[in-house]
């Protein structure tokens, strides 16, 4: 799950939360799945933003060898 994917699965969550009426989808708790989707979109942000910013990096150094000293 990706930072863009975990901002969908919020912001559709807010919505079935927030924004419909209660009892559009009959037999189905709209308002539960809203805070469940805001969740795991928020848990997937977390993890996501965790793993961006652990990456490894790798440093290359250049030392003048023989062939690199100029003349």
């Amino acid at each position: 799950m990706r930072i863009g994917s975990s901002i969908v699965l919020i912001a559709l969550g807010a919505i079935l939360a927030f924004a419909l009426a209660p009892g559009l989808i009959p037999y189905v708790n709209q308002v539960v799945i809203g805070y469940i989707l805001m969740v795991v979109g928020v848990l997937g942000l977390i993890v996501s933003l965790i793993m961006a910013a652990s990456t490894r990096r790798t440093v290359v150094h250049r030392h003048a060898g023989v062939d690199d000293v100029d003349m």
